[in-house]
Parts: C-alpha cells; sequence; structure tokens
C-alpha cells in the first residue's frame, strides 16, 4: 500500500515533465531562429531521434512487419499531420512571432479537434461544446490582436500566429485520424514508423533549401529537439495516460501556455501581457467547458 501511495504521487509528476519538456521546446524554437533553418532542425530532429530508436526497433519493425503493412498508409498520414505540418509550420511560425503567443495558440488543440472531428467523424458537439469554443476562439482573437480586435484588420503584423494557428489546425487532424482508426498497433512502433514517413517527407524540402550545418551556436538546441520532446515527453506522457487515465492527464495540458510563458520570460526576455492573461484564461476555461458532458 505504501508503494502504490508513493507511486500513484510520482505518477501525477509524469504529465508536468512532459509538459514542461514540450512548453521548454517551443521557447528553444523560438530561441533558435537566428541560427538554424526551419527545414533544417525539423531534418536534424527526426534524424536523431531515427537513430536513437533504431538499434531498440529493427527487431520489431520485423517481427511486426506484416502489421506494419496492414497499416502503412494510416502511418503515413499520421505522420503527415503530427510530425511534418504541424512541428514544420511551428518552426516556421517562431520567426514571426513569439514563444508566448505560440504555447498559448497550442492550447486550442482541444477546441479544433471538436471542429475537426464535427467535419470528419460527423460527431456533433454538445451545447457545452459550442460554447466551449465560442469562448475559446474569442480568447484566440483576443491573443492574436494583442488586446485590441481593430488590430485585426492589419493582419501583416501577425502571420507568426496565423501560421501557428494552420500548426494547431493540422495537429487537430491527427488526433482526430487516431480516434477514427484506432490502430492495434503498439505506441512505439507507430512513433518509429511514423518518424520515418516524416523523414522521407523532409527530403524534398532538404533537397530544395539545403541543410543549415550543425554547429556550437545550434547544436544543443537540435539535440535536445530530437531527443527530449521527440522521445522523451510522448514517452511519458504514454506512462501518465495509463496510470491516470486519458482525462486526468490532458487537463494538465492547460498549463503549458503558462509554462511557456514563464520559461521564455526568463530565458528570452518575453512579457507576459494583460491579453495573454485573458486570452489564456478564455482558452482554459473554454476547454473545460467544451469537455462536460
Amino acid at each position: 500500500m505504501l508503494l502504490q501511495a508513493r507511486w500513484a504521487k510520482f505518477a501525477i509528476c509524469l504529465p508536468l515533465i512532459a509538459v514542461f519538456i514540450w512548453s521548454l521546446n517551443t521557447t528553444v524554437t523560438r530561441y533558435v531562429v537566428d541560427y538554424i533553418s526551419p527545414v533544417s532542425i525539423s531534418f536534424y530532429r527526426w534524424l536523431i531521434a531515427f537513430v536513437i530508436l533504431t538499434p531498440f526497433m529493427l527487431h520489431t519493425v520485423w517481427k511486426q512487419r506484416a502489421l506494419i503493412m496492414q497499416h502503412w498508409q494510416q502511418l503515413a498520414v499520421l505522420s503527415a499531420f503530427g510530425m511534418v505540418l504541424y512541428q514544420g509550420l511551428g518552426y516556421t511560425a517562431a520567426h514571426y512571432t513569439s514563444a508566448t503567443n505560440m504555447g498559448i495558440i497550442n492550447a486550442f488543440i482541444p477546441v479544433f479537434t471538436i471542429a475537426v472531428s464535427f467535419f470528419l467523424l460527423k460527431d456533433i458537439p454538445n451545447r457545452f461544446a459550442l460554447m466551449g469554443c465560442g469562448i475559446s476562439f474569442a480568447g484566440l482573437l483576443f491573443v492574436v490582436a494583442k488586446g485590441n480586435f481593430a488590430n485585426l484588420l492589419s493582419m501583416g503584423g501577425h502571420l507568426g500566429d496565423l501560421i501557428m494557428i494552420f500548426a494547431v489546425f493540422f495537429y487537430a487532424f491527427y488526433g482526430v485520424f487516431l480516434k477514427k482508426w484506432q490502430l492495434t498497433i503498439p505506441l512505439l512502433l507507430s512513433m518509429y514508423i511514423q518518424i520515418f514517413f516524416a523523414l522521407l517527407y523532409h527530403l524534398p524540402f532538404v533537397l530544395y533549401f539545403g541543410l543549415d550545418p550543425i554547429n556550437m551556436q545550434n547544436a544543443a538546441s537540435v539535440f535536445y529537439a530530437g531527443i527530449f520532446p521527440s522521445l522523451i515527453a510522448p514517452m511519458v506522457w504514454m506512462l501518465a495516460v495509463q496510470h491516470l487515465g486519458p482525462n486526468r492527464t490532458s487537463i494538465f495540458m492547460n498549463l503549458m501556455p503558462v509554462c511557456t510563458a514563464l520559461i521564455a520570460y526568463y530565458w528570452l526576455g518575453e512579457q507576459w501581457k494583460s491579453y495573454h492573461t485573458v486570452g489564456t484564461v478564455l482558452a482554459i476555461l473554454g476547454v473545460i467547458l467544451a469537455q462536460r458532458k
């Protein structure tokens, strides 16, 4: 009983660790924009993760090759939305907006997921979901408009926020496809095959734009991206889901905007404005309301 109680306390730390890693990665993404191109860091990220996993996964891939061939098309689609479009657009958005804004916009993934579920799964939202979406969307506009809706008329100053919104929108497709297909494939194997497809998708961009070299200025950021948010955080998150359940675990994602903002404040000197507070509160309230049955 004592051991179970201690493990229960430790399990609460698992989603906190994952959220911290992902929040730090958002800040790293913003920090490294002057030292490496979006295509380069995105490609290196998945290459590092692939190289690390390969020695442990080759036997499993061969053993499960029939299962992989059965689901390779779905895994290719998941990779395109979750690892290439979402992550690639995120690295691009970092050139035009702050890490704080990126963290807040990430909080709208559950709301975008409700919208995508409606069109793809015909999953009709209840009144709470509709109210939550409306509240969250108002918060999103408030952040993009920097507290003044009149600023929305000059869209040139919001390019990074718009790119990040598209990134989050594509990630919503990733979650909905996961729910739709319910793949009977081990999670680690699924992640490994998706990483493989992500590298293939990057090849045309690498050939066209070229690769920036890894040097002293960007090496730490590149290796962090390839190890912690790509491998460690998903594994820790999966453990949290197993021990706490998906609903309890998902609540911790609401901490990501604040966690990102704190890291960006102390590391990059980004300022937390009043409109960030309003937008974050509306986002969290909207998500909580949208999850009511």
